[in-house]
């Protein structure tokens, strides 16, 4: 017979996130439901609202989650060169992508964002802060000499994390049958030739 051991309140709570986060690559984030939450875990449904009070409070651990995870494994030695800086950014950023696939599926989930204003905020500021920190990399490339002088720092960050949004949105849709990290490397190529400065 086997015996089950009891676990802790934030063991418990922990489990249910990462749980969530496994299913809603599989099910979606729209249609997992805390009974098959419970279900998987194999606990009752009611354990569940015992550790989160709503739904909408499991999606936002969910968010602060994959924040500090995204946080923790796409950090890269900034005493590179700003360009080679770029280009590890966005590799790790695809590389924690194609590790955790559900990322894309809620970070993009509009039903989501318009049920749960909290979830949406986090991932709003989660995106801010990449982006500025992109901006950042460009800004000391074009005082460098590695980026054009005329370069629209803020812009060429946003469109490198476009760049890895579509890729990602695409790579789900097309159910995960190409190397996202290669693609992507290929991609930003083209996009840095248009940011690299040109020899005098």
């Amino acid at each position: 017979m086997t015996v089950r051991t009891r676990k802790s309140a934030p063991e418990r709570k922990a489990e249910i996130v990462e749980t969530a986060i496994r299913l809603a690559a599989d099910i979606g984030p729209d249609r997992l439901t805390t009974e098959q939450l419970a279900t998987e875990i194999g606990i009752s449904q009611p354990a569940i609202f015992r550790h989160f009070p709503t739904k909408d409070a499991i999606w936002e651990n969910v968010a602060e989650r994959i924040c500090k995870l995204m946080g923790s494994r796409t950090s890269v030695d900034t005493g590179a060169a700003p360009d080679v800086l770029v280009r590890r950014m966005v590799a790790a950023q695809l590389d924690f992508i194609k590790t955790t696939p559900a990322v894309p599926a809620i970070l993009f989930s509009r039903e989501l964002h318009a049920q749960n204003d909290t979830l949406r905020q986090i991932f709003a500021n989660l995106m801010s802060g990449r982006q500025k920190r992109m901006a950042g990399v460009f800004a000391k490339g074009v005082e460098s000499g590695v980026f054009r002088k005329d370069l629209d720092t803020d812009a060429a960050a946003y469109l490198v994390l476009t760049l890895i949004q579509g890729l990602a949105m695409r790579w789900s849709l097309e159910n995960r049958a190409f190397d996202l990290v290669s693609e992507g490397e290929r991609l930003l190529d083209l996009q840095m030739h248009a940011y690299l400065a040109t020899p005098e």
